[in-house]
Formats: C-alpha cells, structure tokens, sequence
C-alpha cells in the first residue's frame, strides 16, 4: 500500500508527494578494517608464541633434567659477571672428577656454613692421599679466592656447559601471586580473543558496501 505527504501549494490546492518507504533490509554495521588486519593475525601467532615458550620452558627445566641428567640452577648473585650474571639460568652436565682443568666452571655443594651450592671457575685442582680430588675455586668477579678446599664426593661433578641470559629473572617473576594469577586468567583470553577475531576476519564482507538501502513503494 503506498502512502503520501500532503503538502500545501501557493494556489491552495493540495500535492500528494509518495513517501518513501523504509526499506526492510537493515543498514550494515562497518568494521574497522585497519584493525581486523592488524590485531586479527597477530593475536593467534603471539597466543602460539607463548605455547611454545611455556613447552620449550617445560622440557628444559623438568623434563630435560631428568631424562638427560643435567641440571639447571639460577645465578643468585654477580661473583661470576660479567661471563654469568644474576638472574642466569646456568645449564651443567655430569662430568667425571678425574677430567677436571683448572678454568673449568663447576657447581657443587660448598663444604662451609650452610653447605650452599656454588658455581665458580676452579683455580686448583688437589689430588689428595686417599685418591680423592679437592679443588679450589674463585669466582670471575671477586678479589679473591674462595676460602676453602672442597673436596669432591663421587666420580662425578656438575660442569658449567652453557648459560641462558635473564631466564631465571622471568621465572622468579612469574612466580609472584600476582602475575600467577593474571596468567592464569589472561593466557586462555588471548587465545579465546585470537580464536574470535580469526572468525571474525573470515566473516563474508556485506555486499552493499554496508550502504543502506530504501524502496519506494508502488
């Protein structure tokens, strides 16, 4: 059914003028494309960047340890700078006493105060009477060395073979409550918002341009 507007003219007499008729087709809602293409692929790759650091962390702190007998500690302090610093994670692997050099960094259990382990680069090497081997070690950075002689239990020690910068920094930073908890929460958002804004990306583009149309009624 059409409809009219009157409208008034100067002679007095009446126009119908035919009203356009509101479309039923409803006016499209534009997304901002600048966005989508830059926040839509990057927010999958950063959420499968953290997967894989959380994994590869994973493997090298427990699993790695125990399947292949090395051991990782974190560098408290900067007795070993420049070469180690705080807050290092220092990788060793087994190696058998009898094979110790001076220069060698070693980690081992001090045989002092409270028995602390210790990674310092060995200065001496004792071959005792009763065929045990001490050593005696320095830390790169002191002024001298360390005052004792640790004699060396077993066949083997733990010798320093590589050194991965700030790992133990953002490990003890994760481990505070707070970010713990913000982890916790925010890690499973960002692949759940990576995840939406990929469908989003793919959704089919509107075909009018998101251009509103209007019909005028026969």
């Amino acid at each position: 059914m059409s409809s009219f507007t009157i409208y008034g003219t100067r002679d007095g007499a009446a126009a119908a003028v035919p009203r356009r008729a509101a479309s039923g087709r409803r006016r499209a809602v534009s997304t901002p494309s600048g966005l989508k293409e830059l926040v839509g692929p990057a927010m999958p790759v950063i959420g499968t960047i953290l997967l894989i650091i959380a994994a590869a962390l994973f493997l090298l702190l427990a699993i790695g340890p125990r399947v292949m007998g090395y051991q990782t500690t974190t560098m408290l302090t900067g007795s070993m700078s420049p070469g180690i610093n705080p807050g290092d994670v220092v990788v060793a692997a087994p190696a058998a006493v009898g094979d110790l050099k001076v220069g060698d960094i070693i980690t081992y259990q001090i045989p002092v105060e409270d028995h602390r382990v210790e990674t310092h680069r060995i200065i001496e090497v004792i071959a005792n009477l009763d065929g045990s081997t001490a050593v005696r070690t320095k830390g790169d950075s002191n002024n001298g060395s360390d005052p004792w002689t640790a004699t060396l239990q077993g066949q083997t020690v733990f010798r320093h073979v590589g050194t991965i910068p700030y790992l133990g920094t953002v490990i003890r930073t994760l481990r505070e409550p707070a970010l713990r908890t913000a982890l916790m929460y925010g890690a499973p958002s960002v692949l759940v918002i990576g995840l939406l804004l990929s469908i989003w990306k793919k959704s089919p583009e509107d075909p009018t341009g998101g251009r509103s149309t209007a019909h005028a009624d026969a």
